[in-house]
């Protein structure tokens, strides 16, 4: 998870510093956003101090319709140790009591002029982006046919190369040998390229090439929801592999499970047409569509009518 603190929302969003500078290097440890209306009123019971709190226009007006003491005890218990910041929309004036009590608990008091609305929707999904738990992961992410497929298995058994017929083919490349991955919100992962390695992709006995400038911008993205895990393994004579496609196995990433297809590797065969059948496959699956469930219903209707 990366560490996102005050300055970083006041440069990305363009906010401006009013007062309460000593804690702009603050850490922003959730993604939720709190709109203190009920403790404008003074209940302070649950107050989660440790979230961005933002002001607008409700509680601004009624806050100044409170007398001088009970606003200077509301904005010292709002401006609480692990406060990470106090946000007021539409660029409205900051209470004086806020600013004595934000200067006094080193609280950094920020103004923006969008709407209170628009500019926690904006905020909420920044933070969910960079506070998203997240891994890496040894492989190769393409998306085929819009289903974004991570191509895993042991090094040299022909990832890269198959990346490259697949994207010579008309598929994006994500990312190559290493993957990023987040966890955007429950059960859908996103992988990118780390900004090093984007658009290129290592071929032994060639180097690194760049993709986006041999093929196109076409041939790119920079990220990709991520639906499906081919395992490429060396063929193994004493291994039984899974020649209906009844059983489903998964591989866990984080907190969510990806479904996972193992396909053994020997000379002679078109692995990245192989891939694309399953990218198309695994998509029909989702439509509804299965062809082994298909396929095993025919065979027990044919056995029943023998028997």
């Amino acid at each position: 998870m990366e560490q996102v603190c005050t300055r970083d929302i006041m440069e990305v969003f363009n906010l401006n510093l009013i007062c309460g500078e000593e804690g702009i290097g603050r850490h922003i440890l959730t993604s939720d956003i709190s709109r203190p209306g009920l403790e404008m009123a003074g209940y302070f019971t649950h107050y989660p101090a440790e979230r961005v709190q933002l002001l607008g226009k409700t509680e601004l007006s009624f806050f100044l319709m409170l007398p001088k003491a009970e606003r200077i005890e509301r904005m010292q218990k709002l401006c609480a140790e692990d406060t990470p910041a106090i946000i007021i929309s539409h660029n409205m004036e900051v209470p004086e009591e806020l600013r004595m009590a934000a200067e006094e608990n080193h609280v950094p008091v920020l103004t923006t002029n969008l709407s209170t609305t628009r500019f926690s929707s904006k905020l909420t999904t920044y933070l969910e982006s960079r506070l998203a738990p997240s891994t890496a992961v040894h492989g190769v992410l393409v998306d085929i046919y819009g289903i974004g497929v991570l191509i895993t298995g042991n090094s040299g058994v022909g990832k890269s190369e198959t990346a490259l017929e697949l994207v010579k083919k008309g598929h994006r490349l994500v990312a190559d040998d290493c993957v990023e991955i987040y966890q955007e919100s429950e059960n859908t992962l996103i992988g990118n390229a780390p900004p090093l390695i984007a658009h290129m992709l290592e071929i032994r006995g060639i180097g690194i090439i760049d993709i986006m400038t041999m093929f196109g911008a076409s041939a790119v993205r920079r990220h990709k929801r991520i639906s499906l895990v081919i395992d490429l393994e060396v063929w193994d004579s004493e291994k039984t592999y899974d020649r209906l496609g009844i059983e489903t196995d998964t591989m866990r990433i984080l907190d969510t499970d990806l479904t996972k297809l193992t396909i053994p590797v020997r000379p002679g065969r078109n692995l990245s047409v192989i891939i694309e059948v399953a990218a198309m496959n695994h998509r029909l699956k989702n439509l509804g569509v299965n062809s082994a469930e298909e396929f095993t219903k025919r065979l027990e209707d044919v056995i029943q009518g023998q028997g």
